[in-house]
């Protein structure tokens, strides 16, 4: 009985950790800005905030996703759907601007790159 146990506790321990996102930031992003000089420094900020915005419009789609799903089959979870489908579109909302705001900074460090040469 005890092994059972804890090889339920085992596995359901793998699992989490496998399923726990584990996203550091890859970079100090006020030293590397702060230290930005040369016109690669700014491409390469530019591309780290492309990269960004392009990791916010791949979450906008998934939300998209779970709310159409909240929206289409609201009779599975008649009391969820409500605050679900708003929490989506929260979230969309918030990724969609945080994602046009790295294109924004993006765009700013790629006219830095070119005043730099």
């Amino acid at each position: 009985m005890n092994k059972k146990i804890f090889l339920a506790l085992f596995v359901s321990a793998v699992i989490a950790t496998a399923c726990a996102r584990m996203e550091t930031h890859p970079m100090d992003m006020s030293a590397a800005v702060a230290g930005a000089k040369t016109a690669a420094d700014h491409t390469d900020l530019a591309k780290h905030y492309d990269d960004a915005a392009k990791d916010m419009d791949a979450r906008v789609v998934e939300h998209k996703k779970l709310l159409a799903h909240y929206q289409k089959e609201s009779y599975l979870h008649p009391k969820q759907t409500p605050s679900m489908a708003d929490h989506c579109q929260m979230l969309i909302n918030l990724y969609q601007k945080a994602a046009e705001e790295n294109r924004m900074m993006a765009d700013s460090h790629r006219q830095m790159a070119k005043e730099a040469k």
